[in-house]
């Protein structure tokens, strides 16, 4: 490997830190930025990064389609528990869903779990990854709405994979999506 290509693989890095070390530092002035590329050239030289394999894909019109939704889910799911905070004070009923997700893949299990614990009303309490189980916390769920909440886990597993899934992850959740139809 060149040590351009080298350089051109951890720029995003030395990038970032440079941000973190501005941010830190609370001022953005010539001395703070050349210090701060200088710090963050020193740690990426010092302390490389393993090479991560990934089978990532990234689709840019999916991708802004699942930063849509989650835009939207966050709106919406900011509104449903100031509603039920208001409504129901502290007496809000809960569950716990345990959703199979389609993909084994660890990156998009993370992606997953981020996306549903991103807004405010659901997170993944656990992720057994032998069994490809996500374990959700639901605040306001009423009995009965599991099968509700796997369809939107389901759902996001959907878009995330389009996104920045392979192609055989895609073809899967497109199979399960025919199958779940046609057993309507």
């Amino acid at each position: 490997m060149t040590d351009l290509s080298r350089l051109a693989r951890r720029l995003p890095l030395v990038l970032w830190l440079t941000v973190v070390w501005i941010l830190l530092w609370g001022t953005l002035d010539l001395g703070t930025l050349v210090f701060g590329v200088l710090v963050a050239v020193l740690i990426t030289a010092l302390f490389p990064p393993p090479p991560v394999f990934t089978n990532i894909v990234v689709r840019p019109v999916s991708l802004v389609q699942l930063i849509g939704y989650l835009a939207w889910d966050l709106v919406v799911s900011t509104l449903r528990v100031s509603w039920q905070a208001l409504r129901h004070r502290g007496d809000t009923r809960a569950g716990i869903v345990a959703v199979t997700l389609l993909t084994d893949s660890d990156h998009l299990t993370a992606m997953i779990a981020n996306g549903i614990s991103l807004a405010p009303g659901k997170f993944v309490l656990q992720v057994d990854r032998e069994h490809a189980i996500c374990y959700v916390y639901v605040l306001g769920m009423r009995p009965g709405e599991d099968a509700s909440v796997r369809r939107e886990v389901l759902a996001l597993e959907a878009r995330v994979v389009r996104a920045v899934g392979s192609a055989q992850e895609v073809a899967l959740v497109d199979r399960h999506k025919k199958f779940r139809k046609a057993g309507s």
